[in-house]
């Protein structure tokens, strides 16, 4: 990543994908968007639009393939959890070169994950607060007023995740270098995993059920389920804390009454929309997390249980 222009695969080109791709291309760096032979067709064609206060209503050009068959910068992987181990052939370890793999990927275990196939100084997890939607393929809209991203990556040379950082914040994003990759990961598995556990329970409870799943996005979460919610906040951070991560239940609390009552989960729009769950990626790898320290997790533990029953088989 010596030069100012990078080239960059986006594996996912969907509601995250698809605005880093666009934001990237404006800025001049070189795109190829990873997806299938539909969408591809698509992007090659009209590349990608975006709607976006922050950012402003454009289109970009991208290149497109449905694999990587040649070296690059940086690729990132913008696909659910649910669909990482499909995506990944997309991306040969022989064509990706000495890139850098960055998994904008919710959950802890997935770097591990990844550096069982590929030299752990390629791997560079990246976390990502944003809200943007793929309404159709290359079609993005950025709802959120912010987008800011942290790179991190325990065993990837300094210089190799500034240039990225760089690129990154040229192009719109605030970003940061962070230089603790597990407080980083636990930091935004404290804040998500209760807000994706209790604004999707409430779908999956009606589900069962054979009713019809309501809409309870946050503001209702943390006044009607607010016991629960702060058991589940004190759970996760002790988990965070016995892995080094941040412990602040309290100011987790009180930063979830600053959003907007109609927030929603990822997690709860997936829901909605019949989509799979990443349900093992969040809430399976927290119960797990607990379990390898002796911590008890009785509220979140009950909640990933209740999910899983709902879940189709």
């Amino acid at each position: 990543m010596a030069n100012n222009e990078l080239t960059v695969a986006v594996l996912g080109p969907g509601g995250v994908g698809g605005l880093l791709a666009a934001l990237l291309s404006r800025a001049g760096h070189r795109v190829i968007c990873l997806a299938g032979e539909e969408t591809a067709d698509s992007l090659r064609s009209d590349g990608i639009r975006v709607r976006s206060a922050a950012f402003g209503d454009f289109t970009a050009p991208v290149e497109a393939d449905t694999e990587l068959r040649e070296p690059v910068d940086a690729c990132l992987i913008t696909v659910k959890a649910t669909a990482l181990d499909a995506a990944l052939a997309r991306v040969p370890a022989t064509a990706l070169g000495d890139g850098l793999l960055v998994p904008f990927l919710n959950g802890v275990e997935h770097p591990a994950r990844l550096r069982a196939h590929h030299p752990p100084a390629q791997v560079a997890p990246a976390i990502i607060r944003v809200e943007s939607t793929r309404v159709a393929p290359g079609v993005i809209e950025h709802g959120s007023p912010f987008a800011e991203i942290d790179v991190t990556g325990d065993p990837v040379p300094r210089e190799r995740l500034e240039a990225l950082a760089a690129a990154l914040r040229a192009a719109g994003p605030t970003t940061r270098v962070l230089p603790d990759e597990t407080a980083a990961l636990w930091a935004k598995m404290t804040f998500l995993a209760p807000l994706a556990l209790l604004t999707t329970l409430p779908h999956s409870r009606l589900r069962s059920n054979g009713g019809t799943p309501i809409d309870l996005p946050l503001g209702d979460v943390r006044t009607r389920h607010r016991e629960e919610l702060t058991a589940l906040l004190e759970e996760t951070a002790a988990v965070s804390r016995s892995y080094g991560g941040p412990s602040d239940p309290v100011g987790a609390l009180a930063r979830y009454d600053t959003f907007p009552p109609g927030t929603k989960s990822s997690m709860q729009r997936d829901a909605e929309a019949h989509r799979p769950l990443e349900l093992d990626a969040i809430g399976g790898a927290l119960l797990r997390a607990a379990e390898r320290k002796g911590i008890a997790v009785p509220v979140a533990a009950g909640l990933v249980r209740e999910l899983g029953a709902s879940q189709p088989n």
